[in-house]
């Protein structure tokens, strides 16, 4: 795949490259130059990646995180909401 420097000195991560590493918008990426090459590195996975599906049972929307995540307690949950904008 290619890209090139833009006039504003940026360069764009091809979206295929961008998919494959699950790579958004904001995400911290370490840049190095190993043999006269530029290598980046993205710092750190994001642990889960939550989605909104239906509940099975109720059929009503929920945020999802996989069967892997962490199951927050009813005060996890209370805290994370009285600090939402």
């Amino acid at each position: 795949m290619q890209t090139k420097v833009s006039t504003k000195d940026q360069v764009v991560l091809p979206g295929p490259l961008r998919r494959r590493l699950d790579l958004r918008p904001g995400d911290p990426l370490d840049a190095d130059v190993e043999d006269g090459r530029i290598v980046l590195t993205p710092r750190k996975k994001r642990l889960h990646r939550a989605k909104l599906v239906s509940d099975p049972v109720t059929g009503l929307p929920a945020l999802s995180a996989g069967s892997d995540a962490p199951t927050l307690t009813s005060k996890e949950v209370s805290e994370i909401l009285a600090n939402f904008p």
